[in-house]
């Protein structure tokens, strides 16, 4: 089955069908939990419209820690279903569901003295043994207990005074904003409408029955009504904003927690291992990213702008200063390349620490025709959107088939594993360097060839993007041809990390990625200007947050830039 396309004529097709048709479910919010709900009901065989009104991924499911993970830590809390859960979900996506773009990455635990050694190492033993106890599913290498010399050879950044020996266990890693756009493309290869910069502004009703929503197109403003027999609000942090369309009378309450990263380049820690350090909150973990690492995360309340939560100077000098406790040589503020802030969406509880606050999920049916899905964790996006479609058929009357999610590969799974044995051969046919090869097949999977045809049809697409010499000209046409990326930040900060993994933010980029981009959107020079400097100013108010040392000084640093596309006001019905 060819995947399908979500470029600028897909997208105006799909707006055309929720326009047209009365839909099974309407999906409402493009983050990674919305894209699993649309895959999961079109694959029981429903007809699936799904509305974002920013870009896909572009709130928290772009700004985690892209790891795929059991949540180690929870087990101190004694929720073992939990992480048992999200530890078979991470077997499904390395082995069957994603393998191209999840992949095992190993951690250093430092032990700080010897009495821990016998208390972390059971946890971590119980953490492998939650993970075997799902025989369908590959499993990672076990752990094992390290000497403080061994340790250090692994990772030779630490100060030898900073540990007494170590244990060493394996997770797994992911690019979070490319899984979601490739779970929206798989969605909308067995037929599902996708459609981003389209936003809800309010539901429609018959009586107490919501029957779908009133979309606006942000892109054309045109308005239109999506008719279907179900809504699911897949909103995340923006999940009491959608009750309040339907008169506030939600179930699910959301707390917003602020995590914050940096990115770092990878020579500045001398180590072949990611790490995790407890602190007194929580944890914070050094993870190996390509040619970088990413350094987090910050848990702090948040209840200002949610598009774009600021970093601030204090949370940038937290996460550099609980890492420094054990580096030989420090960080500082001039070794960050990158900072990115997201929103965890916790569901609120009695603890006033986001910390403690539940990673569990909840769905609710508030009144008909409407379902509530929040809270969960990356990792375990699929059960809940699973959990989700199981409340909309419910809502249908039954007879809708199970879920088929677990035994379903995303676009590019398929063939993966042979292709990349098949890395130099591909590199010699294209020209291309074997790296050059591994970073296609790791991004793409065995869609590789639809990038390797676009340079076929255009060969100067071969060349390194300037100022971003890791991505190709072509990953940038590719981005809106297929993926979706209707702006250039699309590009700069989700197709790709360039917003993230260049020391100037992408700024040297920027023109000529819009130049690539305008051909097939369209775009003659007034826009290519005007994408330019819009995301040229975001950058700019982005560094200046991060030099005030308040939250609130932060915010309004950064609300100084405006948004390429505004969002349109939402009624409440």
């Amino acid at each position: 089955m060819t995947a399908a396309r979500l470029g600028p004529q897909e997208r105006d097709a799909a707006l055309r069908a929720m326009a047209d048709t009365e839909l099974d479910v309407l999906v409402v919010g493009g983050g990674i939990v919305g894209a699993g709900v649309a895959l999961d009901a079109v694959a029981r065989g429903l007809s699936v419209g799904l509305v974002e009104a920013r870009d896909f991924a572009s709130g928290t499911s772009s700004r985690s820690s892209k790891l795929i993970h059991g949540g180690l830590r929870y087990l101190e809390h004694l929720d073992f279903p939990l992480v048992r859960e999200a530890l078979t979900e991470r077997g499904l996506l390395l082995s069957r569901i994603a393998p191209h773009l999840v992949r095992p990455v190993p951690f250093l635990f430092p032990l700080r003295s010897h009495w821990e050694r016998p208390y972390i190492g059971a946890g971590v033993a119980l953490y492998d043994a939650l993970a075997l106890s799902g025989t369908r599913t590959r499993g990672l290498p076990g752990h094992r207990h390290l000497s403080r010399r061994a340790a250090l050879r692994i990772f030779p950044a630490l100060r030898r005074d900073a540990l007494v020996g170590a244990v060493q266990y394996w997770d797994a890693q992911v690019d979070d904003s490319r899984y979601v756009v490739m779970v929206l493309r798989t969605a909308a290869t067995y037929g599902a409408h996708i459609a981003s910069r389209t936003q809800a502004v309010g539901f429609l009703r018959e009586g107490e029955h919501v029957t779908g929503a009133r979309v606006v197109d942000l892109e054309t403003g045109r308005e239109f009504a999506v008719r279907a027999k179900q809504v699911v609000n897949a909103a995340g942090v923006w999940t009491d904003e959608i009750q309040e369309m339907v008169g506030g009378r939600g179930q699910i309450h959301v707390r917003a927690s602020k995590g914050v990263h940096l990115v770092v380049p990878r020579d500045r820690i001398h180590a072949s291992s990611g790490l995790i350090l407890r602190t007194e909150k929580s944890v914070l973990f050094v993870i190996p990213w390509g040619r970088h690492w990413i350094l987090g995360t910050t848990d702090t309340a948040w209840d200002l702008d949610k598009v774009h939560p600021a970093a601030s100077r204090t949370d940038i000098d937290y996460v550099l200063n609980r890492v420094n406790a054990v580096l030989k040589t420090p960080l500082t503020r001039d070794d960050v390349e990158g900072v990115y802030a997201g929103l965890r969406p916790l569901l609120a509880g009695e603890s006033e620490e986001t910390s403690r606050l539940s990673r569990e999920h909840t769905v609710a049916h508030p009144v008909p025709g409407l379902v509530l899905i929040a809270g969960g964790k990356y990792t375990t996006y699929r059960v809940m959107a699973k959990d989700a479609v199981d409340a909309v058929a419910h809502g249908l009357g039954g007879g809708v088939p199970p879920s088929v999610t677990d035994r379903l590969p995303l676009v590019g799974a398929d063939g993966y594993f042979a292709l990349w044995n098949q890395r130099r051969i591909l590199a010699r046919r294209t020209g291309l360097h074997v790296s050059r090869i591994q970073h296609l097949l790791r991004r793409y999977g065995s869609l590789i060839h639809e990038v390797l045809g676009l340079i076929a049809e255009q060969p100067d697409l071969k060349q390194p993007l300037t100022g971003a010499d890791d991505y190709l000209r072509a990953e940038v046409v590719y981005a809106v041809r297929y993926e979706g990326a209707r702006h250039l930040d699309d590009v700069l900060s989700r197709r790709t990390h360039i917003a993230i993994e260049t020391w100037d933010r992408g700024l040297a980029a920027a023109e000529e990625a819009a130049q690539l981009m305008a051909g097939p959107l369209g775009w003659d020079d007034a826009q290519i200007a005007r994408e330019v400097e819009y995301y040229r100013a975001r950058i700019e108010a982005e560094r200046a947050a991060q030099e005030q040392d308040s939250d609130q000084e932060a915010d309004a640093v950064q609300h100084g830039a405006p948004d390429i596309v505004p969002q349109a006001t939402t009624v409440r019905v």
